[in-house]
């Protein structure tokens, strides 16, 4: 049966890689967000055009998908 060390500073293996765990995780979240942390983003488009319809059904990406997933006849 394994004993605890008797040293004070004595990290288990488990507690290291916690440890290590947590620390990988907040060093990512901060470099992830440091490029997002500069002035007042602009927005790429107004809010009407964000509304707008966007698909065409009589377009020719939307004719081509339909022609070639075409499922045979029985």
């Amino acid at each position: 049966m394994r004993t605890k060390p008797t040293d004070a500073k004595a990290v288990g293996r488990r507690d290291f890689l916690r440890k290590m765990g947590a620390g990988a995780v907040g060093g990512t979240a901060a470099a992830a967000i440091a490029p997002f942390s500069g002035g007042e983003a602009l927005a790429a488009e107004s809010a009407d055009e964000a509304k707008k319809p966007r698909y065409k059904a009589d377009s020719a990406d939307v004719k081509a998908y339909y022609r070639v997933n075409r499922y045979p006849t029985r």
